[in-house]
């Protein structure tokens, strides 16, 4: 009897350490994390929640407005600039995502070589573009493809003849040619994240493919790509979230002309709350262009791990 109750006071003094260990701990976990989830609240949740709001109302920059429920979102999607913005966007990112991840990934398949000289200061060297403000590289490639004294039109005059070439006047070349100028700006990132993820690849499976006697092109389809898919995936998103929020180099170098062939979600977003004023309007926008980010990246994971399932199976 007595051997049963000290049993049973002893696993009653452990439970209670243990519920003790674990309130300590949790404790400890929130005063931890306490200051992220503080600024997270004032600066992310908080103004998350009032844009919302704001979208439900005609409230003004220099006055509040009346509660109209979703009228704003109804205005919107008649709204035949806004759909002209909205393909812009889309335009924008199905050109910028897949060359920023082409010419990011060629650059880390040369850079990861051994055999090339001066690794180290090339690799520098392609990154230092990401390293610049996007308004300083702005500025400086609206200069350089200025038609009267740019040194990229005035070679294409000397090649083509034709004088005067305005690259960012013509809205057929004005979107290709923020893209590009953006890949150049951004791809520096992207080739070192790739080249951490190709210097994670073992080389033996590279060294048991070749004694298999298989070539370059089957090695990098095989091995290469399947290793790099979490890398991928990453640069997708991050890719994908980054166009849909372009706004610098628009505002500096074309104002989303000509005829709004460059004007995308973010640049209308500040010309409505800015310029127009209309901060419920703005609102609306920006709660569209979030729900359109969240669709894309969630359809880039859900692939993602349909891919890796079939993998497995």
């Amino acid at each position: 009897m007595t051997k049963a109750v000290v049993d049973s006071g002893g696993r009653q003094v452990a439970k209670d350490n243990k519920k003790a260990l674990s309130r300590r701990n949790f404790l400890h976990g929130i005063a931890f994390v306490a200051p992220a989830l503080i600024i997270l609240l004032i600066f992310v949740f908080y103004p998350a929640v009032q844009t919302f709001i704001t979208s439900l109302t005609t409230d003004r920059i220099n006055r509040s407005g009346r509660f109209v429920g979703f009228e704003n979102y109804v205005k919107l999607f008649g709204n035949a600039d806004f759909r002209k913005d909205v393909l812009n966007t889309l335009v924008y990112a199905v050109l910028y995502a897949p060359i920023v991840v082409i010419v990011a990934l060629l650059f880390a398949l040369l850079l990861n070589r051994k055999d090339l000289k001066f690794v180290g200061f090339f690799r520098t060297f392609m990154f230092l573009p990401y390293v610049i403000s996007m308004t300083v590289a702005a500025i400086a490639w609206d200069f350089i493809l200025s038609p009267s004294l740019g040194l990229i039109p005035y070679w294409l005059g000397r090649i083509t003849g034709i004088q005067h070439i305005d690259l960012l006047g013509s809205s057929s070349t004005a979107m290709i040619t923020i893209v590009l100028i953006t890949v150049w700006k951004n791809f520096g990132y992207f080739m070192v994240i790739f080249l951490a993820g190709l210097q994670g690849i073992s080389q033996e499976l590279y060294e048991a493919a070749a004694l298999d006697g298989v070539n370059v092109w089957q090695k990098f389809w095989y091995i290469t790509v399947p290793a790099l898919r979490p890398t991928f995936v990453y640069i997708m998103i991050f890719g994908l979230i980054g166009s849909f929020q372009v706004f610098d180099q628009v505002f500096i170098m074309t104002s989303g002309g000509p005829d709004r062939a460059t004007e995308t979600i973010v640049y209308r977003i500040y010309t409505e709350a800015f310029g127009n004023g209309k901060l419920g309007y703005a609102s609306a926008l920006s709660y569209v262009l979030l729900i359109m980010t969240l669709i894309v990246g969630l359809c880039v994971l859900v692939n993602n791990a349909r891919h890796e399932k079939e993998e497995i199976a």
